[in-house]
């Protein structure tokens, strides 16, 4: 959580300092937003005499690059965020080789002709995007959990083990059909109760 926090602020630190960027002396006393973003792609070169207008200067790339990384952070992409570092570097390294195809030379002096603040704001930029991308955490994704196997066969209700399904009693059936009948008399004597002895000699 705190990785993401952190993150989100350099990215957007990052960010604001890209946008603001064409609007600070870039090379020579120019602006960032008079350089037309289409002369970074012509055998020219990026001279700024000639203004394109605000969204057809550097300042239209920029715009988009703090887009997607306020969307970064929003998401907690840490992908969306680095692509956005990546663009605003690259327009700036971009914009560097085409100006010095034109001035052979990058030097920054101090009075003013040379490489100003608002490279310096760019660069800058870049580079807080990239390290707040590499800062961020992202996402927690859930653990994912082994689907289960729909071939296996169904375990419920537990079966039983095979076998004798009624138990028998150690103790010996009774012969007969009354199951009562009581142990057989004793030899020479007889008892007219049904087995049972008299409690006379007789």
């Amino acid at each position: 959580m705190i990785r993401n926090v952190l993150g989100a602020v350099l990215a957007l630190a990052g960010a604001a300092a890209a946008v603001l960027s064409p609007f600070r002396d870039w090379y020579d006393g120019r602006l960032g937003r008079h350089y037309r973003l289409g002369d970074l792609f012509t055998a020219t070169g990026a001279t700024g005499t000639q203004s394109g207008g605000l969204f057809g200067s550097l300042w239209l790339p920029f715009l988009c690059a703090a887009v997607v990384a306020v969307l970064g952070v929003v998401l907690r992409s840490r992908t969306l965020v680095a692509l956005a570092g990546v663009v605003v570097l690259g327009f700036t390294v971009l914009w560097m080789v085409r100006v010095f195809q034109v001035t052979d030379s990058l030097a920054v002096a101090g009075d003013g002709s040379g490489l100003d603040v608002g490279v310096a704001l760019a660069a800058g930029g870049g580079a807080l995007l990239l390290l707040g991308a590499a800062t961020m955490s992202g996402r927690h994704r859930p653990p994912r959990y082994a689907a289960p196997d729909s071939t296996a066969p169904d375990t419920w209700p537990p079966t039983r083990e095979p076998g004798p399904s009624v138990q028998t009693s150690p103790w010996p059936e009774p012969e007969g059909d009354d199951p009562y009948v009581g142990p057989p008399d004793t030899p020479g004597k007889s008892s007219p109760s049904g087995g049972h002895p008299s409690p006379s000699g007789d």
